[in-house]
């Protein structure tokens, strides 16, 4: 998959976040979006996914030598970021097969292989309203990771985990990335020591 962006620029309202960027995006590379805190790390990356439009500039998908509609960009990417909400009222169990209803999951992998990844199994009948902030955000990183898709958006993805989820969030990242387009919003150095491609947010404002 290949993402390209041309002369991309968001604001709000009167202010400018980000201006005229021009980058490109290929599969079987990790990409690192960098910048402080409400630099627009985050805006970028909902521009990339499509649930946000740019103020200005173009944004165009291929796979292979097929062009991708913006709307449809969706299907081909899966996502963790802090803003987005589990159902909280599911079970572990519910939770991911409700995900997987709309995702293929990842070769090699199943709803019980999925929560033996976790190391959840004694909470796989417990809502997720009773999870801690950190299991939380394995279950959120695990179901990105779990899900067939070319493209990977990760939004602070070490947010809420202790050294050993750290270890394994990493883990992850080496063992189930290599084919795919994989891009990371971070300024933890630890979350994107991986990724050899950076793009700083403060060059484009």
């Amino acid at each position: 998959m290949k993402i390209s962006l041309e002369h991309i620029g968001r604001r709000f309202n009167r202010e400018w976040i980000f201006r005229d960027i021009n980058y490109e995006f290929g599969s079987g590379n990790s990409y690192a979006i960098l910048g402080a805190n409400g630099a627009g790390k985050s805006t970028l990356l909902q521009v990339i996914s499509g649930s946000l439009s740019s103020s200005e500039g173009k944004i165009s998908y291929l796979k292979g030598d097929k062009v991708i509609d913006q709307e449809k960009v969706f299907i081909n990417l899966s996502m963790a970021a802090p803003y987005l909400e589990l159902i909280e009222e599911f079970t572990l169990t519910e939770l991911i097969d409700f995900h997987f209803r709309f995702k293929k999951y990842h070769k090699d992998f199943d709803r019980k292989s999925v929560i033996e990844l976790l190391g959840l199994k004694n909470s796989e009948f417990k809502a997720i309203k009773y999870f801690s902030s950190g299991m939380k955000q394995r279950v959120k990183l695990a179901l990105a990771f779990c899900s067939d898709t070319d493209l990977l958006l990760l939004d602070e993805p070490a947010s809420n985990l202790d050294q050993q989820g750290l270890e394994w969030y990493l883990s992850l990242a080496s063992n189930l990335s290599s084919d795919r387009l994989v891009i990371i919003c971070s300024n933890q150095e630890q979350e994107y020591s991986f990724c050899r491609n950076r793009l700083n947010i403060a060059d484009y404002k």
